[in-house]
């Protein structure tokens, strides 16, 4: 398994992937980028990287994609820093699992690579948020050294957003 910088290459995979997910919501937020013109996607990808053209409220951010056997199996997306809006409730990682390899424990693993490149960017706590009612995502920030800093009731979504900090000197990475 590899965690990598999107790529064209990986365009028939991802596509697969996004088929897959159905009406399910797309998380994180790049998977609902217009996917028809995949090289205008990349584009649009890069420029978040580089901080470039951000809509109000955003902050810049790396796409990874981590892949096994040629196949696309999970998203993350890492925030390069906090924004109040984002601070709140969204955090600095974003991630998902294509659904036939869910329940695998790839989504820990995806966490796990993704806040490795938090510590090279020189991220210090990383703050990440998942709903109260998915036991799924806590269970893997738990395992990745997530402490629950606190909970907010989200009404936009009329969900419970938990919020943790994941201090990476700390981390299982460090050792």
């Amino acid at each position: 398994m590899q965690l990598i910088l999107p790529s064209a290459e990986y365009q028939a995979s991802y596509c697969a992937y996004i088929t897959e997910l159905g009406d399910e919501e797309r998380y994180p937020f790049p998977l609902d980028f217009d996917h028809q013109n995949f090289g205008a996607m990349l584009a649009r990808i890069e420029a978040f990287r580089q901080g470039e053209d951000l809509p109000q409220g955003y902050a810049a951010s790396t796409t990874y994609w981590l892949i096994d056997n040629d196949e696309l199996i999970g998203v993350s997306n890492l925030r390069h820093y906090l924004t109040p809006q984002i601070e709140r409730a969204g955090g600095h990682i974003g991630l998902g699992i294509r659904p036939s390899h869910r329940g695998q424990g790839l989504g820990t693993l995806l966490l796990k690579l993704t806040l490795e490149q938090a510590q090279q960017r020189g991220i210090h706590e990383v703050h990440i948020h998942c709903e109260k009612s998915n036991p799924a995502s806590a269970a893997m920030i738990l395992a990745n050294g997530g402490k629950l800093h606190s909970e907010i009731t989200d009404a936009t979504h009329e969900s419970v957003i938990q919020r943790y900090r994941i201090p990476l000197a700390q981390s299982p990475l460090s050792n």
